[in-house]
C-alpha cells in the first residue's frame, strides 16, 4: 500500500489552489494555467534550477526561490510575475545570450529556440552587459549529429536524459563559471563515445539547437519532448 500522500493549500497570483505536498510551485503553477518560464525544467527530469529562470517571490522569504526546485507548502503565499521577479529575468536571459553565439538574426536556430521564445515574451529587447562568447570547436565527428557548444546555455536536459532515461550518461558538465562546457565521456569527441546508443533523446530535449541533426534544418527537426513522461512511468514501473 502507498503511503498517504497530504493535500495542502496555497495562493499563487492571489489564487487560492490546492496540491500534492510533494509537489513543486512550478508543477502546481502549471496544472492551474499560470505561466511560469524555465529553460532547464522539462516534466520527466530531475529539476535542477540551472537556468534559474523560473525564480519566484514567496512571502516572507527575503530571496527568489527556483519555482523547479521548491516544494510547496501549506499557506505558502506565491508571487510569479512581481516586477522584481520580471527585471531578474530579464537580467538572466541577458547573461545567457552574452556567454554564446546567440545572435538570432544570423542563428540557424532562430524562430525554433525556445531562449529567443522566452526572450520576447518576457520584454528583453536588447543586452546591456558585455559579450563574453568564445568560439569553440563545433563537434561533427558523430555519425547522426553534430553538437554546437556556442549555442549551449548550460540547460543540462542532454545530461539528464541521456543518464535518467537512456540509461548511457554520454553527457556530462566540466568546468566551473564562465569556463563551464558539457563533454562526452572524459571530454572526447562525440562520435568516439563508447557509451552514446545514437538513441537522439538528447537532441530531442535542446532548447537552442546545440544538439541537432546532420542534414536537417533545425526547423525540420521533430522536437517530440512529450515522450519523457511516458519513459518514466515505464521506468518507475520496472521499480
Amino acid at each position: 500500500m502507498s503511503p498517504t500522500v497530504r493535500v495542502k493549500t496555497l495562493t499563487i497570483d492571489g489564487q487560492a489552489v490546492g496540491a500534492r505536498e510533494d509537489q513543486t510551485i512550478m508543477q502546481v503553477a502549471r496544472e492551474n494555467n499560470i505561466f511560469v518560464p524555465a529553460l532547464c525544467a522539462i516534466e520527466g527530469l530531475t529539476p535542477v534550477g540551472a537556468c534559474r529562470l523560473c525564480i519566484v517571490e514567496v512571502k516572507g522569504v527575503n530571496k527568489l526561490l527556483p519555482a523547479c526546485a521548491t516544494r510547496i507548502e501549506e499557506g505558502m503565499e506565491v508571487t510569479t510575475n512581481s516586477e522584481r521577479v520580471a527585471n531578474y529575468r530579464r537580467t538572466i536571459l541577458e547573461m545567457l545570450f552574452s556567454e554564446g553565439n546567440h545572435i538570432c538574426s544570423v542563428c540557424v536556430s532562430n524562430g525554433h529556440c525556445e531562449l529567443q521564445t522566452l526572450a520576447k515574451k518576457l520584454g528583453m529587447t536588447h543586452v546591456r552587459v558585455p559579450y563574453r562568447s568564445t568560439m569553440r570547436r563545433v563537434d561533427a565527428s558523430h555519425e547522426r549529429f553534430i553538437a554546437d557548444p556556442n549555442r549551449c546555455i548550460l540547460c543540462t536536459r542532454c545530461v539528464r536524459v541521456c543518464d535518467e532515461i537512456e540509461g548511457a550518461h554520454t553527457w556530462d558538465v566540466m568546468g566551473r563559471g564562465i569556463n563551464s562546457r558539457i563533454i562526452t565521456d572524459l571530454s572526447q569527441p562525440w562520435g568516439d563515445s563508447d557509451s552514446c546508443t545514437s538513441c537522439g533523446k538528447c537532441v530531442n530535449v535542446c532548447p537552442t539547437g546545440a544538439l541537432f541533426e546532420k542534414g536537417k534544418a533545425v526547423s525540420e527537426m521533430s522536437k517530440r519532448q512529450e515522450f519523457l513522461p511516458y519513459l518514466t512511468l515505464m521506468r518507475e514501473g520496472k521499480k
